[in-house]
């Protein structure tokens, strides 16, 4: 072969092998992206499910307009984890609490909820 046969598979294969490497990073953000965007909507179903609880009265098994006492399983949930992530309730009061999601990804979900609303979400990538 001559000599620049040989210089353009060289040219061909580092070309190809920028191509595999941006393709993969583009990937991965992608990838951290999604899981942000599902362990958001997690939070959204917990959120609702405690607004359900705290609506209903004590007699029902719900909050009785409290949620004090508050707890995965009354929002609806059997685990603390799935496919998304994991998820924990703090600060726990009688009108609002706040869900933290973190998801499988190295990303982070926070979310304050009140009996009637949801304050934006804070989204940490880590």
């Amino acid at each position: 072969m001559g000599t620049q046969q040989l210089l353009l598979i060289i040219l061909g294969v580092i070309i190809v092998g920028i191509a595999v490497v941006v393709g993969v990073s583009i990937f991965g953000s992608n990838a951290q992206q999604a899981n942000a965007d599902a362990v958001t909507q997690d939070c959204l179903r917990i959120a609702a499910g405690a607004q359900a609880y705290y609506k209903k009265p004590t007699m029902l098994g719900g909050g009785g307009n409290s949620f004090t006492g508050l707890t995965l399983q009354d929002c609806g949930w059997s685990s603390s984890t799935n496919q998304n992530g994991s998820y924990a309730l703090s600060s726990i009061s009688s009108s609002s609490f706040t869900v933290t999601g973190t998801g499988n990804e190295s990303v982070t979900v926070v979310m304050e909820v009140f009996a009637d609303s949801v304050a934006t979400p804070t989204i940490t990538f880590n």
